[in-house]
């Protein structure tokens, strides 16, 4: 089938989240919340190195609220549950739809760090991808210096399949050496530990 034709939800909550699409308008949180965490973000995200203008950012929202309808990419934004608080931003990324094949990006807002909403949305979308998008596999890639980043994919059950030497450019010019981390079933499905909160 298109993809363009497949109908499936634009918001879902967790726990204490609630995950939904980008709209019109959320420029300004996601402005905010970028400038507030821009330190935390430049090592690991390229678009963070330089603050947008506030109308960059609308516009940049603005399209990709025109890929998800094209199904082309699927940007996802957390908010605090019921609210309009954003904690962070994630999404399901480099689709191929004919394989059933899903990357999942995610970044925390700073002072939502250490209390594992990042590893509540990664399971809570990870879901999403089997049970709505008939996924046959979701990866998470990673720097493999992003220590943060990989105890996510290992917390929510994904399993490390490979490391990928010399594989891209980071963000400071350096060749790096990427993580790669893969479901391809529901079935496999741990859910993460949140016995211990202090953590992504």
């Amino acid at each position: 089938m298109n993809p363009i034709l497949l109908d499936f939800p634009d918001l879902f909550d967790t726990k204490r989240l609630t995950i939904r699409a980008p709209r019109s308008g959320d420029g300004p949180e996601i402005d905010a919340a970028i400038k507030e965490s821009q330190a935390e973000l430049i090592p690991w995200m390229p678009w963070a190195k330089t603050l947008p203008a506030p109308d960059e950012t609308e516009a940049r929202l603005r399209r990709n609220v025109a890929k998800w309808i094209t199904r082309e990419d699927l940007l996802l934004h957390l908010y605090l549950k019921g609210t309009t608080t954003f904690v962070g931003g994630s999404g399901l990324h480099r689709i191929n739809w004919e394989v059933g094949k899903f990357e999942i990006g995610y970044w925390v807002r700073t002072k939502f760090a250490g209390q594992r909403y990042i590893s509540e949305a990664v399971d809570g979308i990870t879901r999403f991808a089997f049970t709505h998008l008939k996924a046959n596999r979701v990866e998470i890639r990673c720097d493999t210096r992003n220590t943060r980043s990989a105890a996510v994919a290992k917390r929510c059950g994904f399993l490390l399949e490979a490391t990928f030497r010399h594989d891209d450019r980071a963000v400071d010019g350096d060749l790096r050496d990427t993580l790669v981390f893969s479901k391809i079933s529901p079935t496999e499905f741990h859910h993460y530990d949140d016995t211990h909160p202090h953590a992504s």
